[in-house]
């Protein structure tokens, strides 16, 4: 079965041509830039990818190219639509609504955009990416994999804020999370490689890039996470600050007479590693001016660490224990010096990293001793395998 997986962004269409049953990659690109006159679209497989310069006006526009790119052409992986049996998209905020993956009909649009407050410029993008799909496959079963699904397990304890409780039920302000598809799929791969049942297994999770989260999964369920009602909270970030004391709102607003949207994109796209460094959202960019002295460079890197490492603590606190902790994502997966900031002093708790096994790179790998009473792991992440996974499974109940 062929599942064509759609992420779609406000101004981006990312997609991959997937068999499940197969677990092949047939195709994989973005359309980038969509609705400027700077839109181009990558398509292909590793060295047979192609870069285009293409007028896309809007995501309707993107998503007859990325179909006829399929289709057409030197690098096309499927002769006809036909041959693609189910589409799944990927939602980030599915809410109270959505505990799973769901097959989309009017009623599940309908909640996506009512839920759009919370997640504006994706649950939007997402719609745009839907209605597209309607529009070019009609007939084509649609599944909706939501980022939230896999914290609706959180207790109350763990989801509620201590804010009057009628803006719970008024609003629906509760910690929702996000990454979720990330976290599942990385906390089935960690009890693969231990050989152990995931529901024996006490797991902290961590998808550290330029967005950052980390969950706490005790056997097998998730009981808490780091982002909250929206992606902002928890961890520093590439240009979010993370968990911050509320009170700077009102100041900064106050003081630098900020309006809500002013102070809002501070705090999601001015802030984490490019606000304290004032160089870059890139992490390996601050790495390489700490290393050369930059002083702010160096505080941002130890402030990111620091996060992580706050965070392994309360979980353990949560869990009263943890058996592994797995990594995922662009500095979880690349970076051997962040990872060794990470871990370093938390002999104690059990957790001992083997320096030459941090050296290592690529595929999925342990990388603490073997001696160790707390595993460490890193786990390349597949969000689009377990979207498409979903896919298949709902669409052939």
């Amino acid at each position: 079965m062929n599942v064509l997986v759609i992420n779609a962004g406000s101004s981006s269409l990312k997609y991959q041509l997937l068999n499940v049953e197969t677990h092949t990659l047939l195709a994989k690109g973005i359309c980038e830039r969509v609705g400027s006159d700077e839109a181009f679209h990558k398509h292909g497989l590793d060295e047979n990818e192609v870069v285009i310069d293409a007028k896309m006006a809007d995501h309707d526009e993107a998503m007859a190219l990325v179909l006829e790119s399929l289709t057409s052409g030197p690098t096309k992986a499927i002769d006809s639509l036909d041959e693609i049996d189910a589409v799944g998209h990927r939602i980030v905020q599915g809410g109270k609504y959505f505990p799973r993956s769901v097959v989309i009909d009017d009623d599940v649009v309908a909640k996506i955009d009512e839920l759009a407050e919370l997640a504006p410029l994706h649950n939007k993008a997402a719609l745009m990416g839907i209605h597209a799909c309607r529009k070019h496959m009609p007939g084509i079963p649609m599944v909706a994999v939501f980022d939230t699904s896999f914290f609706q397990t959180l207790s109350p304890r763990a989801y509620m804020y201590p804010l009057p409780y009628e803006l719970y039920e008024k609003y629906g302000i509760r910690k929702y999370g996000a990454h979720g598809t990330s976290h599942r799929y990385i906390s089935e791969r960690a009890a693969a490689v231990l050989d152990e049942p995931l529901e024996d297994l006490k797991l902290i999770t961590c998808h550290l890039g330029n967005g950052c989260s980390m969950s706490a999964i005790d056997h097998g369920i998730a009981v808490d996470t780091s982002m909250g009602l929206t992606p902002l909270d928890g961890l520093m970030m590439g240009t979010r600050c993370g968990a911050v004391d509320p009170a700077v709102v009102p100041f900064l607003m106050e003081h630098e007479n900020l309006s809500t949207a002013e102070v809002n994109d501070l705090m999601n796209k001015k802030s984490g590693l490019l606000g304290i460094s004032g160089i870059s959202n890139d992490l390996r960019s601050v790495k390489d001016a700490s290393e050369q002295g930059h002083e702010r460079a160096q505080l941002a890197y130890d402030m990111y660490s620091y996060s992580v490492k706050k965070y392994i603590g309360q979980y353990i606190a949560v869990m009263g224990g943890v058996d592994a902790i797995v990594l995922t994502a662009g500095v979880g997966e690349n970076c051997e010096k962040m990872r060794r900031m990470i871990f370093s002093g938390l002999q104690p708790l059990g957790i001992v990293l083997d320096e030459e096994r941090n050296r290592l790179r690529g595929g999925e790998r342990v990388i603490s001793t073997d001696d160790s009473p707390v595993s460490i792991l890193v786990v390349p992440t597949n969000e689009e395998y377990m979207i498409a996974r979903d896919t298949f499974e709902l669409v052939h109940q």
